[in-house]
Formats: C-alpha cells, structure tokens, sequence
C-alpha cells in the first residue's frame, strides 16, 4: 500500500512507531467543532504536554489540505482552531475530504481509523459519541460505535456524552461486543458527571490492571476496540440535576431548529456552555486532561509489559 501518497507522519511519531515506544492519538474534532478559540488552542497543546510528562508521544490527527497528518505543528493547530471552514470527518468523510483536498477535523470514528493505519494503539478524547435521543423517529447512531466494533484501538474517555441515550449506547455496545472498563469506578460515568446509575461488569482499579487485560486481549488476537472510562474528577464534575435540566432544554431547542446529523453534537456543546456560563466548557476541558494523563500511563505501561513478556 502507498499510504506515503495521503499520509504524513511526523518524524517524531514515526521515528516512536520504528522504536516501539507509547504513542497516544488525538481526536481533531473536539478543536475545530468542540471548544471555541483560543480556548480550543489551549487545551491541545496542553493535552500534548501531559502525555510527553509520562514519557509517551502525542499523535493529533486531522486533514491538512487534504493530506492526512499524523502529529500536527502549532500552525496545523492554530488553522483548526480559528478557521470556520474546517470539515467535520467520520469515516464516511474521509475520502472525499482528501479527494477535495479540504481541511478537516476528524471524530472519534475517523481517528481511530487513522489510528490502525499506522499502528496506533491508544486514544484518548473527552466522550464517544453514541445512540441519539430521539432514535427511535431518527434510527441515529454514532459512527463512533461501529468503528469501536471492528477497530482495535484502545479508548479512554470519560464515557459517552451525555447528550445521548445512555442505556441504549449500552445496549449496542453489549452487541457488538465491545468492552467497556471502568477504571477506579464500577458505574458508567455520564461525561459532566461521575454517575449514571448504569453498572459496568469490568471495572479495575489500576492503571497495571488494564495494561495486563489488554495485553490478553491482544495475544487472543480478539478483534475490535476496547473503551476504558474515566470519571471526571470530583471536584470538577457538574450536579447531575443541573446539568440534565440544560441539556433536556438544549434538545429541544434543537429539535425546534430542526439540526439534526454530525451537526448536533457541536450545536447542542455550544448551548450547554453558554447556558451554564462557561462551566460546562471548564469541565470538558478538565476531564479531557485528566483522560490524557490517565491514557498515557497506560500506553507506556501495556509498552512496559509487551517489553517484559
């Protein structure tokens, strides 16, 4: 395969993924459509400096013009974070975006197949997207779980974003087969909040403990993604009540504008921040860190105990 044609890799994660080292994947999306600049700037590069404060090469992906880049520079950054004309990517989008030689932020969908390409085994994003609300009038479903079915790529989030059904996210990760592990927690966290009521059957309490399940994963050679949940940290998670009432006056302010499709989910973050006064953005940003520290201490950790069989 000629990947070189439509894929750049800079030097620093390739010359990690010649040498073995831990690298962890940044989604693009969470830039260009999650936070509004410079806050959107801000948490990049501060996402980028935790992971290499634990010893493991950060990897944000997007489309540059349509060319695939895997690691960006600050002038990569700083365009998704201040253009209005940046293409949300799934993975229906992608070929199309380099075909037309756009610029795109790619989702969590997108970022795990660009993730597998290369050999890229962890990623770390703020929530997953999931099964919509409404499904039941509009059969929506993030592309976020079919990718997450079929892509071995090992996730850290803080659970699915609150926005959506979460039991029946639940459900249709159950069927496909997709393991979710609760790290130091044994219920589903809900993105601003550590509690959903919805109880996890893996949970570990060790960052050594997940390295070891999915290091047994990876010799069984079962297919598919692996989601690990993080909860927000207490101090900077929303009360449920509050956040649930915004969010239930936020859908149907969507549903009066009839936005529907990928444009929903930025529609409905902007609403909820601007709702809350910015606290709801604070706690994205919070939980986003608190994912990469966790994340890329076990990616250096599955590195330490691959090197050590």
């Amino acid at each position: 395969m000629n990947l070189e044609k439509y894929i750049e890799v800079k030097n620093e994660v390739k010359e990690a993924l010649i040498a073995n080292i831990p690298i962890v994947a940044l989604e693009s999306t969470i830039i260009s459509h999650g936070m509004p600049f410079p806050k959107n700037m801000e948490m990049a590069n501060e996402c980028e400096r935790l992971i290499r404060n634990n010893d493991v090469i950060p990897a944000t992906i997007a489309i540059i013009n349509g060319k695939i880049k895997i690691g960006l520079t600050n002038e990569d950054l700083y365009l998704l974070a201040s253009s209005n004309n940046v293409e949300k990517v799934s993975r229906r989008d992608l070929v199309n975006v380099i075909a037309e030689n756009k610029t795109g932020a790619t989702t969590v969908a997108a970022t795990m197949m660009i993730a597998k390409m290369v050999g890229i085994k962890f990623f770390v994003t703020g929530g997953i997207g999931g099964v919509h609300r409404e499904f039941n009038e509009t059969m929506d479903v993030s592309a976020d779980l079919e990718e997450l079915s079929k892509t071995d790529v090992n996730v850290i989030c803080a659970g699915i974003k609150s926005i959506l059904d979460l039991n029946k996210t639940v459900e249709y990760l159950e069927t496909k087969g997709i393991p979710i592990i609760g790290y130091k927690t044994s219920e589903l966290p809900a993105f601003f909040t550590r509690k959903s009521g919805i109880i996890l059957n893996i949970h570990k309490n060790s960052i050594d403990e997940i390295a070891k399940y999915l290091i047994i994963k990876n010799d069984l050679f079962i297919s598919g993604g692996t989601l690990i949940v993080n909860p927000i940290e207490e101090k900077f998670q929303l009360k449920k009540e509050f956040i649930d009432k915004i969010i239930q006056e936020s859908l149907l302010l969507a549903e009066k504008n009839n936005i529907k499709g990928k444009l929903i989910t930025p529609f409905l973050l902007k609403e909820i921040n601007n709702k809350t006064g910015g606290v709801s953005l604070e706690a994205n940003i919070k939980l986003v860190y608190n994912n990469a520290i966790i994340g890329s201490k076990i990616a250096k950790e599955y590195y330490n105990l691959m090197k050590n069989k």
